[in-house]
């Protein structure tokens, strides 16, 4: 899906791609990752419910998350996605979706991550699993500038 970042962790603004989705960062520790959606008329697809590019999007948005922590302010960590599966198991059409990515492997440059969306009723609406890969100078905690 591509490159992924913490800057948002420290309060910066989303950019890019992350600022369309428009999500929030709910939580973010050492190995697991909490975004929140509220959703919008923008993240639904012609029948009206959410999207699944919204889904698999924020999945490997938050699994990604989940193996680049990084603690210290003006910095960060970044991975690239090598694979990403994703099933859908629910629909929603409207209130706030939470996203959960957990690592759940790693060395010290590829990790394996899971995932799941859960609607604001705790029905299960996706989940995923997802390899990826620290780029150049995001292997130690302190990552990177921004």
């Amino acid at each position: 899906m591509g490159d992924h970042d913490s800057e948002f962790l420290h309060g910066a603004e989303l950019s890019g791609f992350h600022s369309l989705l428009g999500y929030q960062q709910a939580e973010w520790v050492e190995g697991e990752a909490v975004i929140a959606l509220e959703l919008q008329p923008r993240h639904l697809n012609l029948a009206g419910v959410i999207h699944g590019g919204v889904l698999t999007s924020l999945l490997d948005i938050a699994m990604a998350q989940a193996g680049t922590y990084c603690p210290y302010p003006g910095r960060m960590r970044k991975a690239i996605t090598l694979s990403l599966t994703t099933t859908f198991t629910g629909q929603c059409s409207g209130g706030t979706i939470r996203v959960t990515g957990r690592k759940r492997a790693g060395g010290t440059r590829i990790f394996n991550s899971t995932g799941e969306v859960h609607d604001d009723q705790g029905n299960l609406l996706a989940i995923a699993e997802g390899t990826f890969r620290i780029r150049s100078g995001s292997d130690k905690p302190e990552g990177v500038p921004i």
